[in-house]
């Protein structure tokens, strides 16, 4: 693995690129891999330089140690107590957040324990979500008089609205079974085979066209964001486009002729 931003010891983010997926692991075990403001600009830049990268196909996130993500930074925050400090952190989170939702790559979260407030948003705010079967989530801000605000915006897109809520206002736990129940993650499994699982999600990823990847998941999100009629608008003007294709024509020819497709990537 390659280091991408440095502390005085330790990478924060380790990266390693294998058959055009890129893994991003978080490296502060012995904060619970914190998001600390140096981490968040560390993914921020490593995110939008993959985006711009057209031989990255998928983004895994992981973490190392024992936890996913326990969220925040606390001890940063109370030793930064300013509002602008805050302010500025909170932004940036937002920026890495929707980093993730812009680029074109599919972004997978391999969550293999805790992931609190924070990271439990970070787990919402990516394209899929594969957990072993003994991670938790919690958005537990609530528990020491801190609504989780930022988190509760990927929770309430994910979740059914009452189950988002009553994570924010309890700061209780869900086991991974639970939190695929509620959409939080699409799969679970034993975390012997959680690697496993990942890598079958990437080469099925992996497998399709790029070019249709990329304005599907645009298409997906904005899409979201409209009333019924404008989004089956703007569906029907990316499928037209879609269809005009290299990727397209060379998919349908193939699946005609009982064939591989051979993508092209545009």
């Amino acid at each position: 693995m390659n280091a991408v931003a440095e502390t005085l010891t330790d990478p924060l983010l380790l990266r390693e690129d294998a058959d055009g997926v890129v893994t991003l692991t978080l490296n502060r075990p012995g904060q619970f891999n914190a998001l600390s403001q140096p981490m968040l600009e560390a993914l921020l830049t490593e995110l939008t330089g993959i985006a711009a990268n057209s031989s990255v196909r998928v983004v895994v996130l992981a973490g190392a140690g024992k936890a996913f993500c326990a969220g925040h930074d606390l001890k940063e925050m109370r030793g930064n107590y300013t509002k602008s400090f805050q302010q500025a952190l909170f932004r940036l989170c937002g920026k890495v957040m929707m980093q993730i939702v812009n680029m074109p790559q599919p972004v997978i979260a391999r969550v293999h324990g805790i992931a609190t407030a924070a990271g439990c948003q970070l787990v919402s705010m990516c394209d899929l979500a594969v957990a072993s079967d003994v991670a938790r989530f919690a958005v537990s801000g609530i528990n020491v008089g801190l609504f989780c605000a930022t988190p509760s915006v990927g929770l309430s897109r994910n979740m059914g609205r009452k189950e988002a809520f009553e994570m924010l206002v309890t700061g209780d736990f869900i086991d991974a079974a639970e939190a695929k129940r509620h959409g939080l993650v699409n799969r679970v499994v034993p975390i012997e085979t959680l690697d496993e699982e990942v890598a079958k999600l990437t080469a099925s990823i992996c497998a399709k066209s790029p070019v249709a990847i990329s304005m599907g998941k645009q298409m997906f999100y904005s899409q979201l964001e409209m009333g019924l009629d404008a989004a089956y608008q703007q569906a029907a003007e990316v499928m037209a486009c879609n269809m005009m294709c290299e990727d397209a024509a060379e998919g349908i020819d193939a699946f005609m002729a009982k064939r591989k497709p051979v993508w092209t990537g545009r």
